[in-house]
């Protein structure tokens, strides 16, 4: 997945980079690449999954 952005008329480089994060926040790329920051064992993700769809109180 590709994220191109074009420069506007006149645009900062500060300018692009607010609108380059803005798009990969959107796509959820930021999400994503935390997520796969560090491995987590199959039996982590059951037991966080499970505590997600647990009924809260």
């Amino acid at each position: 997945m590709a994220i191109r952005i074009k420069s506007r008329g006149g645009e900062s480089a500060d300018q692009l980079m607010r609108r380059f994060k803005k798009l990969c926040e959107k796509e959820g790329l930021t999400k994503d690449i935390k997520k796969r920051e560090f491995y987590e064992k199959p039996s982590e993700r059951r037991r966080r999954a499970a505590r997600k769809s647990a009924p809260r109180r």
